[in-house]
């Protein structure tokens, strides 16, 4: 029998505040307005699927990074560096959930079950090797929300939007720099140069290129976004122009975004980000409001 003590160090273990990304999955239904009963149950069914495979890979890295984790001062606390959970314990739930995932998406689609699998090689191989590469390490992140745009559409039968993957890609590439960024920032505002607390990837990125990168994939996301709204397709698609109301919405949240990264040493964990933030969170649910508004 799991008592209450084991299961609080199994729940931090899956990160279940992450599962707010996967939340990318669910874009090519609202923008597609394909609503029916049957197509929302695949798209959530695909939903539990990459939060069964996320928390999976989350347990992986864990397993893989113990031995830096044991010397991180914050990353020490998690349950595998601390010795709450013993690592074949860990091991136990990553199977488990790896199992729960392909069989969930099996349900859907072999599309899905394909964009599963390809998730967990690629998080495999990030883990190993190329978290280590620089850019191409923000890339591997992006094409995983990408990879959920694909499952919640391709995987559901919805021909995916070029401007949806478009925005996707962007928005994922701002994240992933600005995730660069605060673990730069950290660095500077601690004076400390100890390596235990970073990533080795940090050491061929500098401050200036990284602000440069953000620049442009905040721009980017905005233009694409933007554009989308009052492309005669989306128009003739939704029989509406009233999307561009949403874009106010979209360029305030990345403002306030790099307003946290640079002045309230945000950035490091977005899921985390966007649940303490009340101006964050209101944009984002202001924005989700609006656009089933306009869609609907």
């Amino acid at each position: 029998m799991i008592t209450d003590g084991f299961m609080s160090p199994i729940i931090k273990l899956l990160r279940p505040h992450q599962y707010i990304k996967n939340g990318f999955v669910l874009l090519g239904l609202v923008f597609s307005q394909q609503w029916s009963f049957l197509t929302l149950t695949s798209a959530l069914t695909t939903f539990c699927a990459f939060c069964a495979i996320a928390s999976a890979v989350y347990v992986l890295n864990d397993i893989m990074d113990l031995d830096a984790d044991r010397e991180h001062p914050v990353k020490r606390k998690r349950p595998l560096p601390s010795g709450l959970i013993p690592v074949s314990q860990a091991r136990k739930v990553m199977i488990a959930l790896v199992i729960s995932a392909l069989l969930l998406s099996l349900t859907v689609s072999l599309w899905v079950t394909l964009f599963i699998s390809i998730y967990f090689v690629m998080n495999i191989l990030y883990s190993w090797r190329l978290k280590h590469v620089v850019i191409l390490d923000v890339f591997i992140i992006s094409a995983g929300f990408m990879l959920r745009i694909l499952a919640g559409t391709v995987g559901l039968g919805i021909a995916p939007s070029a401007w949806l993957l478009l925005c996707g890609l962007m928005v994922t590439l701002l994240l992933g720099f600005s995730k660069r960024r605060a673990e730069l920032l950290m660095i500077e505002s601690s004076g400390s140069e100890n390596g235990n607390m970073t990533r080795k990837v940090l050491d061929d990125y500098s401050p200036a290129v990284l602000e440069q990168f953000i620049s442009v994939t905040a721009a980017c996301t905005i233009l694409s976004y933007g554009l989308y709204t009052v492309s005669p397709a989306t128009i003739a698609l939704h029989n509406s122009e009233q999307l561009i109301y949403t874009l106010p919405f979209v360029i305030y949240g990345i403002f306030r975004y790099l307003f946290l990264l640079h002045h309230r040493a945000k950035g490091n964990d977005t899921a985390r980000d966007l649940m303490t933030d009340f101006h964050l969170l209101l944009t984002v649910l202001s924005w989700i409001i609006t656009t089933l508004w306009v869609l609907a």
